[in-house]
């Protein structure tokens, strides 16, 4: 979709997520275009005239006329906006339309080359701050934050781990676990997979919070809320603990893959469902698809990273050969020159000394799974 930007005309803006993404230069583009596929939760607005030509499948909206023209609709609308414009301009721009910091959204400006994330406006009751520190982790940028005393020093729910590129399962207790949060609750931390580094304050974690690593150990303690990080599907007995908790997908599943030239895409997403599903694995912690370097431009595989957003590793057959592999095939290495593809290259990306799935031939493709293990 394409806003035509004229004074007096509110663009009718078309929301997915809580957080706004805007550029209005080349190489504010790009970064705004890697910022998103990692920062999950953004929509990403950008001038039409640097279109790629993949936006309406990504959903990113273009725009033409003055940035200044939309910046009302996204005050409205969004938690958070995320500017890649100079801060003299942003300043300008959002002066006439400030209302208070209980209503304004978080205002948040990244320079053209990524080297600064900077609070604008709501640090606080905005969460202009937070958001700040989350970015600025995911870009390795210096953040700025000149409020007197940034007192939260907490953990941004709706933020946890966007910077990592996990995903919230539901959004539906966002609410009520913040508060938990917030009012200094017992809270449980759940973390089964996924990054470690998510605290990032200069003090420890408050006494409110208990970490676990397994659900089982968490639901023989009581807690007011809880935010539980797993690729794993919860079994019945396990959902209790989200009766007010924060399901979160952290990217650690790596799909080792091959397939017969010309696999159609939907063959090829029929088998990882499938294979996720006997698994009891979340398609949500999916980060990619590992695969001999033959395949980088095998049209089923491209179309499936690109549905899914997923990365897309291709291997030399002599590294995937390096990898002690259970079962080495002299066919697959008369047509790959390499004696297997999906186990050694999911083990290759992953850097699992095991697999959660060795090996399953299933038609036309070929699947290994892997775990990456805790960073």
């Amino acid at each position: 979709m394409t806003y035509l930007l004229e004074e007096k005309v509110e663009p009718p803006i078309k929301t997915f997520h809580d957080y706004a993404l805007v550029a209005i230069t080349k190489h504010g583009v790009t970064l705004a275009r890697e910022l998103q596929k990692t920062f999950g939760g953004t929509d990403l607005y950008y001038m039409k005239k640097f279109e790629k030509g993949d936006e309406a499948e990504k959903n990113i909206q273009l725009f033409e006329g003055s940035v200044r023209l939309l910046l009302p609709s996204l005050f409205k609308h969004y938690k958070g906006i995320i500017l890649i414009i100079s801060l003299g301009a942003v300043v300008r721009m959002i002066a006439p339309i400030l209302k208070d910091k209980k209503t304004d959204p978080g205002v948040v400006v990244i320079d053209d080359k990524g080297q600064y994330v900077i609070s604008v406006l709501s640090g606080h009751l905005g969460g202009a701050n937070e958001l700040t520190k989350e970015v600025a982790a995911l870009l390795g940028a210096q953040p700025v934050i000149t409020t007197a005393s940034d007192v939260q020093k907490t953990i941004p729910v709706d933020l946890f781990g966007k910077r990592f590129g996990w995903e919230w399962e539901s959004a539906e207790k966002l609410t009520p676990v913040s508060a938990s949060v917030v009012n200094e609750e017992r809270v449980a931390i759940v973390q089964e997979s996924g990054e470690r580094g998510w605290w990032e304050h200069d003090r420890p974690l408050p006494g409110n919070f208990t970490c676990y690593s397994k659900i089982e150990e968490a639901l023989q303690h009581v807690h007011d809320a809880a935010l539980v990080i797993t690729h794993r599907n919860l079994e019945p007995k396990e959902e209790e603990i989200l009766r007010n908790g924060v399901l979160y997908r952290p990217k650690v599943i790596v799909l080792g893959m091959g397939c017969n030239r010309g696999t159609p895409a939907q063959e090829i997403q029929a088998v990882i469902q499938e294979t996720l599903d006997e698994l009891g694995f979340s398609i949500k912690s999916v980060k990619g698809i590992a695969t001999i370097d033959l395949k980088k431009d095998e049209e089923g595989l491209l179309e499936t990273v690109s549905k899914y957003n997923w990365n897309l590793t291709c291997f030399r057959p002599e590294e995937l050969n390096a990898i002690d592999i259970k079962e080495p095939s002299e066919t697959v290495y008369k047509y790959t020159g390499a004696y297997g593809v999906s186990e050694p290259a999911a083990r290759l990306e992953s850097g699992a000394e095991t697999l959660e799935l060795v090996k399953k031939k299933s038609g036309n493709v070929t699947i290994s799974v892997a775990v990456i293990p805790f960073q």
